[in-house]
């Protein structure tokens, strides 16, 4: 099976761990994986923040260096949320509307692909560790991403996951709501690493980095004894 990776940019500039980790988990389920290193951004950031013929811009290139009939694989459900669900509304009248569409029903969110297309869920993980999982707003309510991920960590061994309270509520983070309102974003994030605490667990994982970093921030900021991972970066521990 042919794959093609979305790397969003924070994820390329501040994680690029993670993508690899990726790749080595897409490859061990035999997918030919694939990078175009012409691919930037999706636009999302320009869109949020009310700039639509830019953001639109940045989408008519995604488009084009996607112009495959792969697979798009991305590790960020806030991306690819976007994409499905808001690509339509930028390209409404347009001619390649049919094609945006098309579009969004080859792009997925990392662990949605493991679980829904692949259908693998033991990749062989092993992690001794006690963690809590952050459902993110956009793997939740854009992607309906929900017990997918939990399945596959409950086949990581040595790993003990533990729910939190309120585990469905947002971080913070939103993007530029963290600063436009960093009080309450500041709030936000220390809610949910309270609620996380609670559990006795050790780490936060999600399948958004974007929510891990603000998480992060805030746990280095205050030395709160947590630490985050992502989802992609736990399948990928214990092999080689």
């Amino acid at each position: 099976m042919k794959v093609q990776l979305f790397i969003p940019c924070f994820v390329d500039q501040l994680y690029p761990q993670t993508a690899f980790n990726m790749v080595k988990i897409l490859e061990k389920a035999s997918c030919e994986v694939a990078y175009n290193a012409n691919q930037t951004c999706c636009g999302q950031p320009a869109f949020n923040a009310g700039f639509w013929d830019e953001a639109r811009t940045v989408a008519k290139k995604f488009v084009k260096d996607f112009d495959t009939v792969d697979y798009i694989v991305a590790p960020s459900a806030s991306c690819v949320g976007f994409i499905r669900n808001y690509y339509p509304k930028l390209f409404e009248n347009d001619t390649s509307h049919n094609e945006v569409q098309q579009l969004g029903k080859r792009v997925f969110e990392f662990t949605e692909f493991l679980t829904d297309i692949l259908k693998i869920y033991n990749y062989g993980a092993v992690f001794n560790a006690q963690a809590t999982y952050h459902d993110s707003c956009a793997a939740l309510r854009e992607c309906h991403i929900k017990e997918g991920p939990r399945k596959l960590l409950s086949f990581v061994k040595g790993l003990e996951l533990l729910e939190m309270d309120d585990n469905e509520t947002c971080c913070g983070f939103g993007g530029t709501f963290s600063v436009k309102f960093e009080s309450i974003s500041v709030g936000m994030a220390d809610q949910k690493t309270r609620n996380a605490l609670a559990t006795g667990a050790e780490y936060i994982i999600s399948t958004d980095l974007s929510c891990l970093m603000q998480l992060q921030g805030y746990i280095s900021k205050q030395k709160i004894p947590l630490k985050t991972m992502h989802i992609a970066d736990v399948l990928a521990q214990g092999w080689e």
